[in-house]
């Protein structure tokens, strides 16, 4: 659902900015399929996963780019939501590679030929798709949102971002500082790698992980307070809605961890939109 949705998304808008703003779509191609060419050589994703990535991180540029009509475009590739990916990769990446050894000898060890496409869009996807001008629109013209500002919409996408590097650093760190974490819905010790265990040094690194791409975010975007808190309730929502479908669906194999992404990422987007809509009616 994501890759086709994502794939003509980024087919339509760069057709769109080449003719009318030739430097935005050359700059988000290049950029884009750089950090996959970078995210491949380091052995981060396979080239299927480094090309998803690519096409969903175009695809989160171009629907972030800074436009208002009748206005002359200034346009700042590092003013998009390349920044909060990049932040999202970083994390990710440095908290994979933290212990290694001693998540190999656990099993727990992400694979050395990287995340699959599946994976990177189970993890980047609904942010995509949140951003999306299609359903922008829909929520501008929603009853529920009409009196938020346009920018600050945005934080949607950017909730689910904070929560895919939450989940991923919470998840690498607490298997290796974490020591024995106990299930959510038990309470009980398991063994550290446990689908639904949680510990608080691993929940500790999730809640700054949301906390540093909220803050990349909302400087990238050129938002506010409100943009930045709702981000990081919103991520930490999710954190904690992973580790419970972890401790049940998962656990009985009724979900596999790239759905369970994707279902995390998407509570983080649906929190996000709760408090919007809190906000919007106060």
């Amino acid at each position: 659902m994501v890759l086709p949705i994502a794939g003509a998304g980024v087919v339509l808008q760069a057709h769109w900015w080449a003719v009318n703003y030739q430097s935005v779509a050359i700059w988000t191609l290049g950029l884009s399929l750089m950090l996959g060419l970078v995210v491949s050589k380091l052995r981060a994703a396979t080239p299927g996963g480094a090309f998803a990535g690519a096409a969903i991180t175009a695809s989160l540029m171009f629907s972030t780019a800074i436009f208002t009509p009748g206005e002359r475009l200034a346009y700042a590739p590092w003013r998009s939501a390349l920044m909060p990916v990049l932040a999202v990769f970083v994390l990710a990446d440095i908290a994979t590679r933290l212990g290694r050894e001693q998540k190999l000898r656990l099993g727990t060890a992400e694979r050395r030929q990287g995340r699959s496409a599946a994976q990177v869009a189970a993890n980047l996807g609904v942010a995509a798709l949140a951003c999306e001008g299609v359903v922008q629109s829909w929520l501008a013209g929603n009853s529920w949102f009409s009196h938020t500002a346009p920018d600050l919409l945005l934080v949607v996408g950017l909730a689910a971002l904070a929560e895919a590097a939450a989940d991923t650093v919470s998840s690498e760190i607490g298997q290796i500082l974490g020591g024995r974490p106990r299930l959510l819905t038990t309470m009980r010790r398991v063994e550290a790698g446990t689908d639904g265990g949680v510990s608080l040094i691993g929940t500790l690194a999730g809640v700054a992980a949301a906390g540093i791409v909220a803050a990349v975010g909302t400087w990238a975007l050129g938002g506010h307070a409100a943009m930045f808190w709702i981000c990081c309730a919103s991520g930490v929502f999710g954190l904690f809605f992973d580790s419970l479908l972890g401790a049940t669906l998962e656990r009985h194999g009724w979900l596999n961890n790239d759905a369970v992404n994707f279902l995390s990422t998407s509570s983080a987007a649906g929190f996000a939109l709760g408090l919007l809509a809190v906000l919007a009616h106060r």
